[in-house]
Order: C-alpha cells, then sequence, then structure tokens
C-alpha cells in the first residue's frame, strides 16, 4: 500500500506530517503519525473511511490486455468477492495485495469479478453460482489466496476497526498491524 505525505526511500528522513495510506481497490486512511527521534514514525489510523482522490504518481497502471481468464484451475472459495464491499474489509484485503486492481466484467450472461495486478502478471477472477463462489487464479502470485488468508485471520482476531490499526514507518518501509483477539 502506499502512503503519501511521509518521505520513504532509502536515506530519506521521515518527516511529521499526516499521510494518507490506501491502495488501487480504493479504500483509504488517515493516518496521524509521530515523529520520533530516531527517524521513524509511528501512530495510528483516524478510521473515518476518508477517500482521496489518487495524484498521477499513485494511479494504478492502465490494465492493458486482460490475460486468458479460462486458463486457470478452478477451486471453490469460502469468500466471496462481495467482502470486497465493505470499506474495511477492502482495506485489509489491500494489505495481502497491494497492487491490485478490481474490475467487473459481464461475461457469458454473468458477471465475473476479476482481481489483477499488472506489474506481477498475476490475476484472480471469481464468479457465483447458486449462492456459491468459485475462483480462477493465474500468474506467479495467487492473489485471491493472499487476499482470504489475510482477511481470515483478521477475522480470526475479531474485525477490529481501522482506528485500532498501527501504522509504522521507516526510511525503508512501512508496516502496517492489527491488535490480535
Amino acid at each position: 500500500m502506499d502512503s503519501s505525505g511521509v518521505t520513504r526511500g532509502a536515506g530519506a528522513a521521515t518527516r511529521p506530517s499526516l499521510a494518507t495510506v490506501g491502495g488501487w481497490m480504493y479504500s483509504c486512511e488517515l493516518a496521524r503519525l509521530t515523529v520520533h527521534e530516531d527517524g521513524t514514525a509511528s501512530g495510528r489510523f483516524l478510521g473515518g473511511q476518508i477517500s482521496f482522490m489518487l495524484a498521477r504518481p499513485q494511479q494504478p497502471p492502465p490494465l492493458g490486455t486482460l490475460p486468458d481468464l479460462d486458463q486457470a484451475d478452478e477451486r471453490p472459495t469460502a469468500l466471496g468477492v462481495h467482502v470486497l464491499d465493505d470499506w474495511d474489509t477492502r482495506f485489509v484485503a489491500q494489505f495481502a495485495a497491494p497492487h491490485t486492481q478490481r474490475v467487473t466484467l459481464d461475461r457469458d450472461g454473468r458477471a465475473e469479478h476479476v482481481l489483477i495486478d499488472v506489474h506481477a502478471g498475476s490475476w484472480a477472477a471469481l464468479t457465483e453460482t447458486g449462492g456459491s463462489w468459485t475462483v480462477r487464479q493465474g500468474g506467479p502470485d495467487r492473489l485471491w489466496d493472499a487476499i482470504e488468508e489475510h482477511i481470515t485471520r483478521w477475522h480470526t482476531d475479531g474485525s477490529p476497526t481501522l482506528d485500532r490499526f498501527e501504522i509504522t514507518v521507516t526510511p525503508d518501509r512501512q508496516t502496517i498491524t492489527w491488535p490480535h483477539s
């Protein structure tokens, strides 16, 4: 996930500020950071379901030509794509697949929900039939497996609200955690 308003990168110092954190599935939050003497910063999200227009450098890449969505093994999935309609759940999903974009296609008379990471070349396509969901995945990473595992772990930990999440920013990386039950 990307944060703006905080300088990051090798050798960069961390400056005090509010930081927006979000991904290309468009669930964003605002974090209030405290800068420490060592140049790192930490804080919590404000939990206000803040929606920001992405700056040009933060925009997702064009989708280009979609992969052949029929060329993959299909399996049942306990979570349907509808879980991503919830802001907090979508925010958690973005941790597992931060460069993923979401599109819905009408194929063969049914909605197909596609998650795609253009840079990695990975994708997942979810469909619903009779109340049951299936997923097909392709590319080097199994996007839906990662999302499903992350959301399930968050649910196991009691689905804490986003204002309980903590973020730590160092010159090299950012880490986001939630409290465990």
